[in-house]
Parts: C-alpha cells; structure tokens; sequence
C-alpha cells in the first residue's frame, strides 16, 4: 500500500468542510489524521464491481496478499459476512496485530492469518521491511503510515520518491506459492485476490500456476513507474493478466502507481 491514492482520497474527505451556511468566521483547517475505523468503514473503491459480480452475498472465499496489519482483510470480511478471508502477511509484528485486530473487529472466525509471503517459489527470501511517517503526519497506535512499503524487492527509486520512508531492517521470510497453498489448504476457488506486494506482483501470479484459472478477480496495486529493484511495471501486469484469460476493467493506475481490477473472462 504505497499510501498514496486511497490514503489521499479518505484524508481529503475528511478535510472537506461541511455544507451549509456558518455565522463563524473560517477557521484554518485542521490536517486530518487517518485511523484505522476511518479506512474500515470507508467503501471500498471496487465496491460496486463486487457487487456487480458477487451480489450481496455471492463472495465466499478471498485472498489478501500482503495484508500488513489487515485492514483490508477485516473491510472485506464486514463486507460479505458469509466469506472466509484468507490473510498472507510475512512480518510477525504484522501477524500480531492481525490477530488483535480481527478479534476487535468480531471477524476472528473468518479471517485466517498465514505468516508467510506468497511468491512464484517455496523456501525463504529477503524481505525489505519500511518505516517512517510522511513529515506532516505521525505514526500511532491506529495507524502506521510506514509499514506499508515492504517488499521481497529490493527498494529502489522509493526511497527518492518518498524520502521520509525508511528500510532499515531486512529479514529472511517464508513463501509459499499460491497454488502449493491451495492444494494443501483444500481452496478449490477464489472469488478475490486482493494483491499489494510492492512490486511483486508477477512473483505472485506466476506461483499460482493452474490455480490461476479458478480466480474469479484480481484487485493489485502497481506501479508505472520503477520503484523496487527489477520490478515488472503496469504494462508487464497487464500483459500477463490478459494472456491468462483476464480483461481489465478498472485501472486507476496515475504518473507513479494505482490499481488495476481484472475480472475473468467466462
């Protein structure tokens, strides 16, 4: 989650002032700080595509690949109650909010934790943990700006880009492939995968072999421009989603990064 498009939207949000008529004179506006509630309950930005697809209830099973501290795992749980959410996250601090967090929000039932990163190989990598906070705002026990850059790519120009992030601590992780997951774990279809692995995208879609014809739809983050260290970009992503029986239908992909949705083609 490299903060920024949906971050900025629910900040601006915030932000905005009431409609309507005041006797007071304006104040100077006051910089909004993000909480975790705010980003939960905030709509999801494919929200009406799921519901186009999946209806009210038809969402049963997801993935969320890099699920950080969980947020979004939780959003998609109160989103469909009847679906299980499978949650992969390498970064044990993480694991461990994941597993406050989940049993705060009452979905502990349904959302399934897994310390691992997913890839295109099993065994053990690198990864790059980030920190920091943004200048203007600061890192709370509701919100961590800085943990959400990590990546088992080696960073790159994203230290220029956003220089108050910071990657200071590396470790060796375990990953899993999707597919090898699957097989184990008895998932014989997934309605969403919601990837955010920093660059990792390909690493991931590669390991999900045969499995990738029984994903229903892909929401990931990627990057137009190089951010981590011999990253695939937008176009690459693009490529391999529509060689694999993918159509895009809804890219918010700006000058840096963005998201793209891909729905299966029947």
């Amino acid at each position: 989650m490299l903060l920024f498009p949906t971050i900025r939207r629910i900040l601006a949000r915030l932000a905005s002032p009431l409609e309507g008529p005041t006797e007071e004179p304006a104040q100077k506006p006051i910089e909004p700080t993000l909480t975790r509630d705010t980003y939960i309950s905030a709509p999801s930005p494919i929200e009406l595509e799921l519901r186009d697809v999946f209806g009210d209830s038809g969402c049963r099973v997801v993935f969320d690949i890099g699920a950080c501290e969980g947020e979004d795992s939780i959003k998609y749980a109160l989103l469909y109650p009847g679906a299980t959410v499978y949650a992969f996250e390498p970064m044990p601090g993480n694991i461990a909010r994941i597993r406050d967090l989940v049993a705060r929000y009452g979905v502990e039932q349904r959302v399934k934790y897994f310390q691992m990163a997913l890839s295109d190989s099993q065994g053990s990598s690198v990864f790059y943990a980030s920190s920091g906070a943004p200048d203007h705002l600061e890192n709370s026990i509701d919100w961590d700006y800085g943990n959400k850059s990590g990546s088992l790519l080696q960073p790159d120009a994203v230290k220029d880009l956003y220089p108050w992030l910071e990657f200071d601590d590396h470790s060796t992780v375990r990953t899993e492939t999707l597919q090898a997951f699957c097989t184990e774990a008895g998932v014989s279809h997934i309605d969403l995968v919601h990837i955010d692995v920093q660059g990792a995208e390909l690493m991931v879609l590669r390991g999900a072999g045969d499995m990738l014809k029984n994903i229903r739809m892909i929401w990931m983050e990627v990057e137009e421009a190089p951010l981590y260290l011999d990253q695939p970009l937008a176009q690459d992503v693009e490529n391999f989603m529509l060689s694999n029986g993918f159509k895009k239908v809804k890219d918010t992909v700006g000058e840096v990064s963005g998201d793209q949705l891909y729905l299966r083609e029947k």
